[in-house]
């Protein structure tokens, strides 16, 4: 219930901004509004991730998929704001009520990284995936995958409602 009452008043509180974002996003880059990916849920179900687009439309056009790192030149000028300020994220709070997502979880993986890497494939698919967690709030971008992976173990032993509440706390 707080995932589902928590992104809907986050989403019905931001609609403005929301509504701001697409049009500056529509009228500074050419393309969609929205940038889908395919990415690996609870019990290892795939489902479509949502974001406002933050990259150049030929960004993803890599024959290896690249990771976003900070400072990433594919980046847009919006985009970066968008990125900063994590109003890029906000239409996950979509995948939340749809089910695909937690408010709070380890972030969803794409499904080559979890293919390639057995660790992802154990304990982190027993939970939802999460919008935010454990991992986010200790670093950004500068935490490395093995650091990112021990913070979702202890997220997913030690998960509450007072730890989700915590963490959304410290996320804002």
């Amino acid at each position: 219930s707080l995932d589902i009452i928590g992104s809907m008043v986050i989403l019905f509180g931001s609609l403005f901004v929301t509504i701001l974002t697409a049009l500056l996003i529509k009228l500074t880059s050419p393309g969609p509004i929205f940038y889908k990916q395919q990415r690996i849920g609870k019990d290892g179900k795939i489902f479509t991730l949502y974001k406002f687009k933050t990259m150049n439309d030929d960004a993803g056009k890599e024959i290896e998929p690249m990771l976003a790192v900070e400072n990433d030149p594919r980046v847009t000028k919006i985009g970066q704001f968008l990125r900063k300020t994590y109003l890029n994220e906000f239409p996950q709070l979509v995948n939340v009520i749809r089910g695909d997502m937690s408010l709070v979880g380890p972030r969803p993986e794409l499904p080559q990284m979890v293919k390639r890497h057995k660790v992802l494939r154990e304990i982190r698919l027993a939970v939802r995936p999460g919008l935010t967690g454990l991992a986010q709030i200790r670093n950004k971008y500068g935490l490395h995958p093995k650091h990112k992976i021990k913070y979702d173990y202890l997220y997913i032993q030690r998960r509450s409602l007072l730890l989700n509440l915590y963490i959304l706390a410290k996320t804002i």
